[in-house]
């Protein structure tokens, strides 16, 4: 089938689990209570998914607090109790991070609920996130190992493990996210890769990295508009991510700025190419979506094109997300049968 669909990997949230339209949101119950939350927000997530129309689901990260944080939680030697203020992405924007301060292993499964919830509630193909391991060492305070490479790829290890579990439960596509390396790029080639290869080493499931401009927040919205008429930031990095083994790259391309001539440096990669704009509210048409398929499909094979979302919808409205979800399923099915 031509333009399989999928999410970046988050929706809203539900407001009986957490605070609606906030990053980091607080949840509203502990305990039982919450896994419970947890668990019927993933399940009906999944059902969200399919009935627009999503061939490649996901659990939209309900059972995370933030997409790096939700796997910190199970990673021994990071201490969340001190937590200090800090520029990440390039001081972009302040957060509250916590801090390695041990070395790092795991406590034991980390995403092993949600994924067993989400795969025993839909026959659809399943696709899990993951924070890349760049992206990771950019949103913790490093008070251990003094080496940002070395940290990244003890990361890398512990994302692995994780990785080849949810592939043993039955997920379908592995996803890791790295908008760090839209941020610096010369460590991309340097190492960036390399920690991202590692984390994906021995997984026979799909992989992907997913590569966008950030959630539809003030600070990334604010970032674009400094960025100039061109986005280039993929021409810096498209060359390292070609060489890999990694087989697809998600990529940001409705009311972006990003040339997407770029796309011809990922020749045999199957690109997710983002038809949904997270940041804003305006409900995109089918046709809105065949169109930016028609774009991408001058410099990427038909067969080789996914559609998908920017970024995670984490922080929208949940009745616009939703419609945004439904154009992305007719968009898809309209783009079928204008250019199969």
């Amino acid at each position: 089938m031509l333009f399989p669909t999928t999410i970046a990997g988050s929706l809203p949230k539900p407001e009986w689990l957490a605070e609606p339209n906030t990053l980091w949101a607080p949840w509203k119950s502990k305990g039982d209570e919450l896994a419970r939350a947890k668990r019927d927000a993933t399940m009906l997530a999944v059902k969200l998914q399919e009935d627009a129309g999503v061939d490649i689901v996901t659990e939209g990260e309900q059972a995370r607090q933030h997409f790096v944080h939700g796997f910190l939680e199970k990673v021994e030697g990071i201490d969340f109790a001190h937590k200090v203020e800090m520029g990440i992405r390039k001081d972009r924007y302040k957060a509250m991070v916590p801090q390695v301060v041990a070395p790092l292993t795991l406590k034991g499964r980390v995403h092993a609920d949600e994924a067993r919830v989400a795969r025993t509630h839909t026959t659809r193909k399943l696709k899990f996130t993951l924070p890349g391991p760049m992206t990771i060492a950019d949103t913790v305070a490093d008070q251990y190992y003094g080496d940002k490479v070395k940290m990244a790829f003890a990361f890398a290890e512990l994302l692995n493990n994780e990785a080849r579990a949810l592939q043993a439960d039955g997920v379908d596509v592995i996803q890791f996210d790295e908008p760090a390396f839209n941020v610096f790029m010369d460590e991309v080639s340097d190492w960036g890769i390399r920690a991202l290869e590692r984390a994906a080493e021995g997984l026979t499931c799909t992989t992907a990295v997913h590569i966008c401009y950030g959630y539809g927040i003030k600070a990334n919205t604010d970032w674009k508009e400094t960025l100039g008429n061109e986005w280039r930031q993929y021409e810096d990095i498209f060359p390292a991510i070609a060489k890999s083994p990694i087989q697809q790259v998600a990529i940001e391309c409705r009311n972006s700025k990003v040339p997407l001539d770029l796309l011809a440096l990922l020749p045999g990669k199957v690109v997710q190419a983002g038809v949904i704009d997270v940041a804003s509210d305006t409900v995109e048409t089918a046709e809105d979506v065949v169109k930016v398929i028609e774009a991408v499909s001058k410099f990427v094979p038909l067969s080789n094109i996914v559609a998908t979302t920017n970024c995670g919808m984490a922080p929208m409205r949940r009745d616009i997300a939703e419609a945004k979800l439904a154009a992305l399923g007719a968009g898809a099915k309209l783009a079928r049968q204008k250019l199969g």
